[in-house]
């Protein structure tokens, strides 16, 4: 997979900017897509979450790569709606902190510094907005 191909962006200078202020681009963020969905999968919170509703991974990786691509450097590459896309999967405050504290310890060991910082404002950010737009669900556990 090559994000680099997929899509125009409709900002070249302000991407090349974000590029140039962050360390980050297209490989990097694959690398990190990469890298925490292979931990997310093996966590004993998250994996579960992931088992009952990704069925393509390949196809899912590749959009989480435009995702963050289009978050990260502003290239308009993702046309979807994350809001949405989580509601009815079941999670709770416990998932999005597990998923926040796996994110960031991922973006430290793949992206520079700036760029780990960047990514990790935007996904707590990120978080926020969804937590608050869905409200909390039924994880289906006994707790």
């Amino acid at each position: 997979m090559n994000i680099s191909t997929r899509g125009v962006s409709g900002r070249p200078e302000m991407t090349a900017a974000l590029k140039a202020q962050t360390g980050l681009d297209d490989d990097v963020l694959e690398c990190l897509v990469a890298r925490f969905y292979e931990k997310a999968r093996q966590d004993p919170l998250l994996g579960p979450v992931f088992a009952r509703h990704v069925r393509d991974w390949e196809q899912h990786l590749e959009r989480m790569s435009l995702f963050w691509s289009s978050v990260a450097l502003m290239t308009g590459r993702y046309h979807g709606r994350p809001i949405e896309a989580h509601c009815g999967l079941g999670v709770a405050a416990e998932h999005f902190e597990r998923w926040l504290e796996l994110f960031d310890e991922t973006a430290e060991e793949i992206c520079p510094p700036a760029g780990a910082e960047h990514l990790t404002s935007k996904a707590q950010a990120m978080a926020k907005v969804i937590r608050a737009r869905i409200g909390p669900q039924e994880t289906g556990s006994s707790r």
